[in-house]
């Protein structure tokens, strides 16, 4: 049940897009087109779950829909990759968070459409179309998001979670439930964004330690080196064309 109510969370913004649309023909399209969604949630005699309890879930779901999505995709690595190199470079606040956020986002798109273009293949569009149901549709959509998340986690990081929860040895990774492969493939995301901000923090971190050498040497003890070096970060950044690097960079760690 939890693992289906997961692949439920993560596609639930892509299913519900027929219930939106039929919304504008009344209450009783909306009851139909949530019927349809959530079919297999009947109730213990086997009458689907009412209009009010349908919306109710529909909106609890969404409220948790946020989390699922990022933490299912390439945007924690992202983000904490854009901080880290905020902080090399000494600035506080620029880029704000909002444009870090942002770009973060914008680049998950880039890095996910791969696998959003399969899952709108192989589920929305049949789904749409009324050639599957809700609970075909959430099955290959949740496949497609598994697959992603695999590939990116380490075989060390998944078996220390299936030996936590004494899963034992799983005969493909496809058998790796989310239950598992979600905590795994986090901790593997936040291993990998740190190893990329500490090789991006060695540059900076020497022009530091030289404006520092420097300023000691001057006898200057009462000027911040940060003052100094800052201007000297900036201009390496810009001429190295760093945000094209570290870009490029980041979408081909997906690869």
């Amino acid at each position: 049940m939890i693992a289906r109510l997961t692949k439920l969370a993560a596609t639930l913004a892509a299913l519900t897009y027929p219930t939106l649309a039929a919304a504008q023909t009344g209450d009783a399209a909306v009851s139909g087109a949530l019927d349809r969604a959530f079919g297999q949630m009947a109730g213990a005699g086997g009458e689907p779950l009412s209009l009010s309890l349908q919306l109710l879930l529909v909106m609890g779901l969404l409220t948790i829909l946020p989390a699922l999505l990022l933490m299912m995709t390439s945007f924690t690595r992202i983000i904490v990759v854009l901080a880290i190199l905020r902080q090399a470079l000494g600035l506080q606040q620029s880029p704000p968070n909002q444009v870090l956020i942002g770009i973060s986002l914008f680049l998950s798109l880039f890095i996910m459409a791969p696998t959003l273009e399969k899952v709108n293949e192989t589920a929305i569009a049949p789904y749409s179309a009324g050639t599957i149901g809700a609970e075909v549709a959430i099955e290959r959509a949740g496949d497609q998001f598994h697959g992603f998340m695999i590939r990116q986690t380490r075989e060390y990081d998944l078996e220390m979670f299936a030996d936590i929860a004494k899963a034992g040895k799983f005969a493909s990774p496809q058998d790796v439930p989310f239950s598992i492969l979600l905590p795994a493939f986090v901790t593997s995301e936040l291993k990998t964004a740190f190893q990329i901000g500490f090789m991006l923090f060695l540059p900076f971190l020497v022009i530091d330690l030289v404006v520092s050498s420097v300023l000691m040497s001057l006898g200057m003890m009462m000027m911040s080196p940060m003052i100094v070096s800052l201007p000297f970060k900036l201009l390496l950044f810009v001429l190295v064309d760093g945000w094209a690097l570290l870009m490029g960079s980041l979408a081909s760690s997906f690869g």
